[in-house]
């Protein structure tokens, strides 16, 4: 650790002593275009080392400038750079200039961060970063973050439990304890959190989602071996307001209500804002095969929130979010009874808040920046998971004693960064990135009756250090280190990242990356889910002896786009493949008093590897069509056991080796809109376990594969004398009905025998109103 912190202080003398001095000038703007502001647009004097970029309100600023006569250079994502000379003297040592883009700019490309940590294009990103916007999940109608993961290349969501309907997402062929989920770029999407938060989380409290695949452990951490999610919550850029009412209808039988509102506040001079979100939901729940239990739980959820910024001075910005996210959740016995008294159910009621707040100061032109944060996530949940017991004795312990629950779980995230960017670098630019940062995890879930408990407390401390060079004007090298002490694995652990991307044309980039990560001998989301087997209970312990399982990850892609003053058009191959040493697995190990037990344990290995292909297109802003396909593979080097007496297996169970989605936006004419979107579900291994009067033996389950159709439409109205917007709007989800028809029946169900789309036909219209 002494030559780490040796190493930490070179690295920042180095930054500090790059600073310039000498010059007095100052030139001062804004760029915008039809839309309004533009964030990221780039300023430039040409031949010099003088840039920037425009910040949230679309102001920019270039100091310290010597006297001279120069070109300066403001350019946006699709439009065309408009180019000026001005002349800085002693008569005119301030200039304001301000840049308007003619047009909107017809591009699917956009600026994000998740790949590198600093701002960039993603075309010129090593890393690819997908990105769905509001927009997005507004045209499929999603309602919250587990519906609109479903729209990305590489990205499986699925249900995991008939009763409580718990999600899992899956990334390039792993499961859910391989991915991160972030918010703002924080690690605080607890384990706890894996369960129930990604549909917990509503969409009108979301700005855009980046999504990178692929091992990112030199950056977010060692659990970021199947990817990277990064939520970004909306934050204030203009006065406005949004309320908006939806209606579903569950295959003719339950209704699912929700209310949304956001307001946003900036003020006069721009330097400060509030942007505020609340959502009610209520939502009866479904039984889809008539024996009285639910196949989709009951949940009334009520979130609120809010995000925040102040500008101190023009190069320095400081940011706060607070939400609060409240749900009941019942699923089981469709009875008006408590919990403990019915045959069977699962009740689960969360209150959950997270809050995070940033400092960012920029100086030397903006080629430095320093980023301080903090975070912090708890969840408070009380639970119950029961069968009522038919033997009599049983019964009345049951009654006297029934098997409720508590958990407890604190996510606390702080950190430093620093970014500087070095100009002609061995012939080219570099941006530095230096960063430090600890997460501190407590997670406590106990039912005294089943003698199940998890009580466990993760420390890590990781430093992470990383060069984005670009060694020519067509070749980058992204290059980044990442040391982790975990309270769990013996030693540091380090993770090194390399990505180089190669700019054949403005058209075209190669991609190829490779990185290394580990995940600790913890419990991740899917080992706090209690499900419901042969009659009883099934947990997850963790073998004592569990090792950390460590990933080797590398993937290659080719990036092509076609703009034209019409159309924008292009598509993205990449191969995979991750190796895993000491992979994790569930060792069934038999039942106890209260059901089947498993242990996780390790196994040799698993290679997990495959293709994914997108497709984008966009026509004159009329009509818009993305789609993205994934074929792979996920087996163990060797068999494992996942039923007792059941042969064992390669094979990664839940796992499909096909998947994919496409979606169709239509702008025929002013104020109407049509999208039309498709995903696919290929077939898989799910265990099933006998218990239930439908199921007489244990098995490993072949499922058939899913196709799910869904379309709405709008239509927008304008309201001249209030200076707002009314939208109609209606459709239905899987509107072929794809849905399993094959669910276990009575209160000794396997709740974990569920596979395909998470919901059957659903109707929906809703109203909005807006600024």
């Amino acid at each position: 650790m002494n030559r780490i912190r040796k190493f930490i202080n070179s690295v920042f003398v180095l930054f500090i002593t790059a600073q310039l001095f000498g010059q007095n000038a100052s030139i001062k703007g804004s760029c915008i275009d039809s839309n309004g502001k533009l964030e990221y647009a780039s300023v430039i004097l040409s031949g010099t080392q003088f840039m920037t970029l425009s910040n949230q309100q679309g102001a920019f600023s270039l100091e310290d400038i010597p006297y001279g006569e120069y070109q300066i250079v403001a350019s946006y994502l699709a439009h065309d750079p408009i180019y000026k000379t001005v002349k800085l003297d002693e008569l005119n040592p301030n200039l304001i200039i301000d840049f308007e883009f003619s047009g909107q700019g017809l591009t699917l490309e956009q600026i994000v961060v998740s790949g590198t940590k600093t701002f960039k294009r993603q075309t010129e990103s090593p890393v690819i970063v997908n990105v769905i916007n509001s927009e997005s999940l507004n045209s499929v109608q999603a309602c919250n973050l587990s519906e609109g993961l479903k729209f990305q290349p590489g990205l499986r969501v699925e249900n995991d439990c008939q009763t409580c309907n718990y999600t899992q997402l899956r990334m390039n062929g792993l499961g859910g304890g391989y991915s991160q989920i972030l918010i703002n770029g924080r690690p605080v999407f607890s384990p706890l959190s894996g369960l129930y938060g990604m549909e917990q989380l509503p969409v009108n409290m979301i700005d855009r989602i980046e999504v990178v695949r692929g091992g990112g452990s030199s950056l977010y951490g060692s659990s970021a071996i199947g990817g990277t999610v990064n939520v970004l919550t909306r934050t204030p850029d203009k006065d406005s307001y949004e309320l908006n009412y939806n209606l579903q209808n569950i295959n003719g039988s339950a209704l699912d209500h929700q209310l949304t509102g956001n307001v946003t506040l900036v003020n006069d001079s721009e330097n400060s804002g509030i942007s505020l979100f609340v959502n009610h939901r209520n939502r009866e729940w479904y039984d889809h095969n008539d024996d009285n239990f639910s196949e989709i739980p009951a949940i009334t959820n009520t979130s609120m929130g809010l995000n925040t910024f102040f500008l101190p001075t023009d190069n320095q910005k400081l940011e706060f979010s607070l939400s609060l996210l409240n749900e009941y959740r019942f699923g089981g016995e469709m009875v008006n009874k408590e919990a403990f008294l019915t045959q069977q159910s699962e009740e689960r009621t969360h209150e959950v808040w997270m809050g995070s707040l940033d400092y960012q100061i920029n100086f030397n032109n903006g080629n430095t920046s320093f980023i301080s944060y903090a975070a912090w996530q708890n969840t408070d949940r009380d639970h119950y998971t029961g069968v009522l017991p038919e033997d009599h004795t049983e019964l009345l312990n049951h009654l006297e004693n029934p098997p409720y629950g508590i958990s407890d779980v604190s996510t606390y995230n702080i950190g430093i960064q620093l970014n500087h960017l070095l100009f002609d670098f061995l012939g080219g630019n570099n941006t530095l990135t230096l960063g430090a940062e600890y997460i501190y995890d407590d997670v406590l879930d106990d039912i005294p009756v089943y003698n199940y408990l998890v009580d466990q407390t993760t420390k890590n401390i990781g430093l992470f250090f990383q060069s984005d060079w670009e060694i020519l004007p067509k070749l980058n090298l992204l290059a980044g280190i990442r040391a982790d002490e975990h309270n769990f694995v013996k030693g540091l652990f380090i993770s090194p990242r390399s990505s180089l991307l190669y700019k054949l044309n403005s058209n075209t980039q190669f991609r190829v990356n490779y990185s290394t990560g580990f995940r600790a001998p913890q419990a991740f989301d899917t080992d706090l889910h209690i499900a419901f087997a042969g009659g009883g209970i099934s947990r997850v312990n963790l073998s004592p002896d569990l090792l950390p399982e460590r990933s080797r990850s590398f993937s290659a892609s080719i990036n092509y786009d076609k703009p034209t003053d019409k159309y924008v058009a292009g598509f993205t191959l990449e191969g995979f493949r991750t190796s895993l040493d000491n992979a994790f697995f569930l060792d069934p190990v038999g039942e106890d008093d209260f059901g089947e037990l498993f242990i996780k344990s390790n196994g040799q290995g698993a290679t997990v590897q495959g293709l994914t292909l997108e497709l984008r297109a966009n026509y004159n802003r009329q009509l818009q069509i993305e789609g993205g396909f994934t074929i792979q593979s996920s087996q163990f080097d060797e068999a494992v056991s996942y039923i007792e007496e059941v042969e064992p297996i390669r094979e990664f169970i839940r796992t499909p080796n096909q998947y994919g989605f496409a979606s169709l936006n239509l702008f025929p004419i002013k104020g109407f809109s049509a999208n039309l979107n498709y995903v696919y579900t290929g077939s898989m291994l799910v265990p099933h376990f006998a218990g239930a009067p439908n199921q007489l033996v244990d098995e490993l389950f072949e499922s058939s594969n899913f196709s799910e159709f869904s379309i709405k439409l709008a239509y927008e109205l304008d309201l001249p004398k209030t200076g707002s917007k009314i939208e109609f709007y209606s459709g239905v989800k899987n509107f072929t009905n794809a849905y399993q028809q094959s669910f276990d029946i009575g209160k000794n169900r396997d709740s974990n025998f569920v596979f395909g789309p998470a919901q059957p036909r659903t109707f929906f219209l809703g109203l909005k109103l807006r600024s």
